[in-house]
């Protein structure tokens, strides 16, 4: 069979991994191939409840605007139902009270939106869409143990199911196309080297954050009443971080962050206690108006990963690596569920280009090329934070000087109206890094002057 992933060459696709990522290449490889099965390793609950297999699951998950495109042009009408299920809907600046670079951002009217639903809610309105369809069939309960295949193509994938009392021996699922959306603690090199492939280059970028997260239920007035959250957003200067957002029924996710020398604690009683640090009370003061209603939840695996199947190497066709198996971000920065839906996208536009056979990679390297804007803000931020590891640190070439200009953009982000938008439109997605660029903007950030920063949290701006 010939390189070729379109419609004639896939008959069977599976996909590894029911998460997001796996959920929405499944949709789209429907429209191409007669049969596609995801394979998860949870069995996935009746409802909107937490898994196992989304160990992050129970911290802040936000849908920007750039994810809420791509979702609506995946499965249309997907945040109108979003919105039913009443995730809040949240505008930015006007929603929210953000202390960044020292200062308070102006509330100004705002220019995009998120929602801030809990995360088991948008991935059960995902799972109900896709599994719809009569094309798509799921195995839960089971992992996948290695790929079937040698160094020229992969014909399918071994699996094993899971629990106790099951037995341990491992069967085959055949497939035309593999594709990888186990997560960023995917086994594919492993899996790769034994079939006599080559993994690929792996680059890392670590921080060491963490962060902590409690639900709490805010009694009435605990927030202004014309503030749905705050913002505490770290940097080199200061390294601690607080989010709360409203996930709807009166209920709000407290989120603290630091570094890894001094790490947000799961314990309750020192929780509320490190808020404490951040650069204002305003965080503090709120938590003591509101009600704690669970316990607090850890999160470490922060690390920026990317996976570099777009090199030269000894690799097969008919394998494809997606979302965090892939590219992984720090997920303080709010783009994973985002990335997840904008990959999927271009992988539905690169199997059904008329003018190039949709060749393993040259998808592969489509799929890459989605996810780099994404890596280019959470790495490229992430670089300046002290103690960063990871090969990804290495300053290139005009890593000086566009530091310098983002810098700028920064500082007056939080005052000049033309400058947060286009700084806002990049970080959600809907805009390349280049918007930040475009002459308006630029004489803003080269000439213009620093707007003053209110004193103290900000009231809305009309």
């Amino acid at each position: 069979m010939a390189d070729d992933l379109g419609r004639r060459a896939t008959r069977h696709a599976v996909v590894i991994g029911g998460s997001l990522a796996g959920l929405l290449a499944a949709r789209v490889l429907a429209e191409h191939a007669e049969k596609v099965t995801v394979v998860e390793r949870d069995r996935f609950p009746e409802g909107p409840e937490a898994r196992p297999g989304v160990p992050q699951g129970r911290h802040i998950h936000v849908l920007i605007s750039g994810g809420q495109r791509a979702f609506d042009e995946l499965l249309p009408g997907f945040t109108d139902e979003l919105r039913e299920l009443g995730a809040p809907k949240v505008g930015v600046p006007e929603d929210m009270v953000q202390w960044q670079n020292g200062k308070w951002f102006n509330r100004t009217p705002s220019t995009l939106h998120f929602y801030a639903g809990p995360r088991p809610q948008l991935e059960w309105l995902v799972r109900q869409r896709v599994f719809a369809d009569p094309r798509v069939e799921l195995v839960e309960g089971h992992e996948t143990v290695g790929l079937i295949g040698d160094s020229s193509r992969v014909r399918g994938v071994r699996l094993r199911e899971r629990g106790a009392g099951t037995e341990k021996e491992t069967r085959v699922l055949e497939a035309d196309l593999v594709v990888d959306a186990s997560g960023r603690s995917t086994k594919a090199p492993d899996w790769l080297a034994a079939i006599g492939a080559e993994a690929p280059h792996e680059e890392t970028l670590d921080t060491g954050l963490a962060y902590s997260t409690r639900v709490y239920r805010a009694p009435s007035g605990a927030l202004d009443s014309d503030t749905m959250g705050y913002f505490i957003v770290p940097n080199p200067a200061q390294r601690y971080g607080a989010v709360v957002l409203p996930v709807g029924d009166g209920h709000h996710l407290v989120t603290l962050s630091g570094l890894r020398d001094d790490r947000p604690p799961t314990d309750e009683g020192a929780f509320e206690e490190y808020a404490k640090r951040m650069p204002h009370p305003v965080i503090s003061e709120w938590l003591a108006t509101a009600e704690p209603v669970s316990p607090v939840h850890g999160f470490r695996k922060t690390a920026n990963i990317r996976r570099r199947y777009d090199r030269p190497g000894r690799r097969p066709a008919g394998f494809l690596a997606t979302g965090d198996a892939l590219c992984a971000f720090n997920p303080i920065y709010g783009q994973g569920m985002a990335v997840a839906a904008i990959t999927a996208l271009a992988l539905r536009r690169a199997l059904a280009d008329p003018k190039r056979t949709p060749t393993t990679q040259r998808v592969q390297r489509a799929l890459l090329d989605a996810s780099k804007p994404a890596w280019d803000i959470s790495a490229g931020s992430d670089k300046k934070m002290p103690g960063a590891v990871g090969d990804a640190t290495k300053p290139g070439p005009l890593d000086k000087a566009v530091g310098w200009y983002m810098g700028r953009v920064q500082e007056r982000a939080a005052g000049d109206p033309a400058v947060g938008a286009a700084f806002r439109e990049a970080l959600h997605l809907t805009a390349p890094m280049t918007r930040l660029f475009a002459p308006a903007v630029a004489r803003a950030v080269l000439f213009g002057p620093v707007a003053d920063s209110p004193a103290g949290p900000p009231l809305r701006r009309a």
